[in-house]
């Protein structure tokens, strides 16, 4: 075995830039493509994942070796030092920087344009790469969870529940203890988890496929968010243990876990855009708006979000939330008068209508609290009157 560079998790070593591969099995790029094609990784890196910002700093920094790669070996068999080849399980940016700035070709061929051309000496110093040597990718888990997940260098909360989902499927590591070794106190593994699973259910039923989405970007957490909550759970049939399983919805709900996944992430196929453009306060309004029938009913008739969700809290809710937002506003206006009027007739006929109609539903209040009144002293006498 001489020659061989062996597993050490507490040294690093150079591997030669040549004998270094960019993961397939990375969760950002995993769910983006099958291929193992090193060429198509590397695209994949450029476009979606900001590999510029890396490839400039370490064009002007160079590597830092306080920031090694983490690999595997690719092929054990292989008897030959020299054609051994490691995974980069993390680093995988960095990885793809130097590719890039190391190679005209690679630059071509990802319309790299935008890169600087390095000298001579800072392509030498790029030859090979300080990284740390694992045994396995099981031996990294920990590690990897806790930068990506709880940590300094977080993914996408999708790459985030496709990991989680991984670590305890494929290692047999409870949801616990992936969160007690990463750090979580915020029970964010189980609702990741909670997440890819509901949406690998949409898609193995054809109910809903993530490239559907509408957005350019898939949000995730819009998904993961909403399944935390009991109005959705209620919707969906599932509870907040029970859903921590494989295929969690029963099949009796599988046409609302469709139109759930339609009013997060439209369907693009069908031209039809999310009703939920932010989560706050668009999932808050549809979670008012799937928990009352008659709101609900008006969402699945086609009706805009912020119209159910007026028909879900009703005319009392309205109304207050209405007067509220007008003092508010008139308080603005207050504010800005001196400097915001130049005596605008306009201006001037709206505060006087806004006036005239502040005075009206004065009247009818009035009128309201009047007749309340009467009814409580008619009610109060009515029940004096029977205790007689």
């Amino acid at each position: 075995m001489s020659g061989f560079l062996q597993p050490d998790p507490n040294k690093i070593v150079d591997i030669p830039v040549h004998q270094l591969r960019l993961d397939p099995e990375n969760p950002r790029l995993a769910w983006k493509t099958d291929s193992n094609d090193q060429a198509s990784l590397l695209r994949i890196l450029w476009a979606e994942m900001a590999v510029d910002e890396v490839a400039w700093s370490i064009a002007n920094n160079g590597f830092f070796r306080s920031e090694p790669l983490f690999v595997i070996v690719a092929n054990p068999e292989e008897r030959d030092p020299q054609k051994r080849e490691y995974i980069a399980v993390e680093g995988n940016r960095r990885l793809a920087a130097v590719l890039l700035l190391c190679s005209e070709q690679s630059r071509s061929d990802v319309g790299a344009t935008n890169l600087p051309v390095i000298s001579e000496t800072r392509r030498k110093s790029l030859d090979t790469l300080p990284a740390i040597i694992h045994p396995s990718r099981e031996s990294l888990w920990t590690t990897i969870g806790f930068r990506h997940i709880n940590g300094i260098k977080p993914w996408d909360s999708f790459s985030k529940a496709e990991y989680v989902a991984f670590v305890h499927e494929n290692y047999d590591v409870p949801l616990d203890e992936i969160a007690d070794r990463i750090g979580d106190r915020h029970d964010t593994v189980k609702r990741l988890y909670r997440g890819i699973k509901v949406l690998e259910q949409a898609e193995n039923q054809q109910v809903f496929a993530k490239e559907e989405s509408a957005r350019n970007r898939f949000y995730f957490s819009h998904l993961y968010t909403a399944l935390d909550q009991k109005e959705f759970q209620t919707f969906l049939g599932v509870g907040k243990e029970d859903s921590l399983r494989p295929s969690p919805v029963p099949d009796n709900r599988l046409r609302e876990l469709g139109e759930l996944l339609t009013w997060l992430y439209g369907r693009k196929s069908q031209g039809i855009e999310p009703v939920v453009r932010k989560q706050n306060p668009d999932l808050n309004n549809l979670r008012r708006v799937i928990g009352e029938p008659e709101s609900l009913s008006a969402l699945r008739k086609g009706y805009s979000l912020d119209r159910s969700y007026s028909i879900a809290i009703g005319d009392r809710q309205r109304f207050r939330d209405a007067v509220t937002s007008a003092k508010i506003e008139l308080q603005n206006a207050k504010s800005t008068v001196v400097t915001g009027f130049s005596g605008e007739d306009d201006l001037y006929r709206i505060i006087r209508d806004i006036n005239l109609l502040a005075q009206s539903i004065q009247e009818e209040m009035q009128k309201k609290r009047s007749q309340l009144e009467f009814d409580f002293i008619d009610q109060t006498e009515s029940a004096a009157t029977n205790r007689r």
